[in-house]
């Protein structure tokens, strides 16, 4: 290849020969209006005439237009993005939120940046200090910050939290104790009467309501609880809570999240035992994928996207948006039963 050829090839002389991105005064005089207007149109729709927002962006889309949301945060002071904090990514409790969160971002012209903490509140704290100056707003899903950190984050951006209450901070956080009641309800009925609640991080303030739900339960059914733990919140995280799960002699487990029922499950049909012969499981979220073992997993569904998309509603409301959906309707969980409990009277 000769020098002219490698230099035509070069990413400097093909950033060069691309055409300047387009301006809405570029759209304007294809569409025949004023900039204003293109503006309005492109950042408030609905607000004028439709035939003309229609001409608008029929002439952005010809110039290939996209919004520059720094650009436009210079005279507004917004960025249009929301930052979205999550503990572990690759957790498929994550997906159903973080679609329910996109979905209503997207509604009103916002953008997600998220940003992982891998379980580690100091990664965290480091992460919401980095996006907290390009965002309007930030959501922490499974925090694992104190009290007083996440206050500081909620004094300097609209902050809402999901899975933990905070003195003074927005928060969603579900009814958990109709679904574990019914959990406890189920296994006291198929005859269990010694339990026991395989505790997730000692962090997770979501964790500790948990045992305490399931506690209240377990005295209301009259049947002894014991908590297990803590153990990692991941598939790994349930083989190597077994020997502590045989040693409690509980013939149910209620898990702290189904990737830990998940590997529990895994591993104790690998040691030759029977699901749920020798040991009825229950997990919690029902994640994509929890009906997927054999048997299938009963677990307590949590109602994922939803909590998402009024976390992130919640943030638009304080910024000021017009969220003309917003549901305040109490979210609950429920029991969704399937092949992991055993009725032990059936076996006898």
């Amino acid at each position: 290849m000769s020098t002219e050829e490698s230099a035509a090839r070069s990413p400097a002389r093909r950033r060069a020969s691309r055409a300047p991105a387009a301006t809405i005064y570029d759209i304007a005089k294809l569409a025949g209006v004023n900039p204003s207007t293109v503006s309005r149109a492109l950042n408030q729709p609905g607000r004028i005439n439709i035939k003309t927002e229609q001409r608008i962006r029929e002439a952005a889309d010809e110039l290939n237009y996209r919004v520059n949301p720094f650009a436009r945060a210079l005279p507004t002071g917004r960025t249009m993005t929301l930052g979205f904090i999550v503990a572990d990514i690759t957790n498929p409790v994550l997906f159903g939120i973080i679609r329910g969160a996109e979905k209503a971002a997207a509604q009103l012209g916002y953008t997600l940046i998220i940003a992982e903490s891998q379980e580690s509140g100091e990664r965290e704290a480091a992460a919401a200090e980095r996006v907290l100056p390009s965002v309007d707003g930030l959501v922490l899903a499974t925090t694992r910050l104190g009290d007083p950190q996440i206050q500081d984050l909620a004094a300097q951006k609209p902050l809402v939290l999901i899975n933990r209450f905070v003195e003074g901070v927005d928060c969603i956080v579900p009814d958990i104790s109709i679904g574990i009641g019914q959990a406890v309800e189920h296994l006291a009925r198929a005859g269990h009467r010694r339990i026991a609640y395989l505790a997730g991080p000692e962090t997770s303030w979501i964790g500790q309501r948990r045992a305490e739900a399931i506690g209240a339960a377990a005295d209301r059914e009259g049947i002894e609880v014991v908590q297990l733990g803590p153990a990692s919140p991941t598939l790994a995280g349930g083989p190597a809570s077994l020997p502590e799960v045989l040693a409690s002699k509980a013939t149910a487990v209620i898990a702290y999240n189904d990737l830990m029922a998940i590997g529990l499950l895994r591993e104790a049909q690998k040691r030759g035992m029977s699901i749920p012969g020798d040991l009825s499981i229950i997990g919690f979220d029902d994640i994509f994928g929890s009906d997927f073992t054999t048997p299938p997993l009963t677990t307590i569904r949590m109602p994922l996207a939803d909590a998402g998309h009024r976390a992130v509603h919640a943030v638009l409301t304080v910024l000021g948006e017009d969220v003309a959906d917003l549901d305040e309707t109490p979210l609950t969980t429920e029991l969704v039963v399937r092949d992991s409990v055993a009725t032990l009277a059936a076996q006898n």
